[in-house]
């Protein structure tokens, strides 16, 4: 099994990737959803996505790895791991701002935003700008799974582990509802 496999794989066993009727944060519905933070709540499926995802970001020879709080913590931190270098994070102050608020920024230096998942690229793009405004290179990103559809507000595309595009619908034409199967709201909003 090669290691794409393997991570879709640790996706369903951990419930991070999920099939049947749902009502995502935007109010569409699916027949998928995804929840990358019980992939990464298993440290071994944590560790072994941040290690495929380090693999194909080595190349960009980041100074440092930076990612948005919450969803990119974890996932950042097993990146920085495995290229053994500092792991910064981003927080949002109190008027919703992205700040690196914790940590100095190395003079001169590069850096990698890295997510769990992207669909508009929005917090991605936050920490980039927060990057480029301190004067550090954002020399790309980097994401466990892009439901993009190539519909993200990035600079450049992101080195992603999965490319999905899953169906959605509004809930009037939603074939599932159509079906009278139950809608469930998973989810953090």
């Amino acid at each position: 099994m090669d290691k794409l496999e393997q991570l879709k794989e640790m996706m369903r066993k951990s419930g991070a990737h999920l099939e049947g009727h749902f009502r995502l944060s935007s109010g569409l519905h699916s027949g998928n959803y995804m929840q990358c933070a019980r992939l990464l709540a298993i440290p071994e499926y944590a560790a072994f996505a941040g290690g495929m995802l380090a693999e194909k970001l080595r190349e960009l020879k980041p100074d440092f790895v930076t990612a948005p709080a919450i969803g990119g913590l974890i996932i950042g931190h097993e990146v920085a791991r495995a290229l053994n270098i500092p792991f910064l994070f981003c927080e949002r102050d109190d008027a919703r701002a992205m700040k690196i608020r914790r940590f100095d920024f190395p003079e001169n230096s590069s850096a990698v935003v890295v997510e769990d998942v992207i669909t508009t690229g929005g917090s991605t793009m936050e920490v980039g700008k927060v990057l480029q405004d301190n004067g550090v290179e954002w020399r790309g990103s980097g994401v466990i799974v892009n439901r993009s559809g190539g519909k993200h507000e990035l600079p450049g595309e992101p080195v992603s582990l999965w490319d999905v595009n899953f169906e959605i619908w509004q809930p009037e034409n939603c074939p599932l509802c159509a079906k009278g199967l139950p809608v469930v709201k998973p989810g953090s909003r």
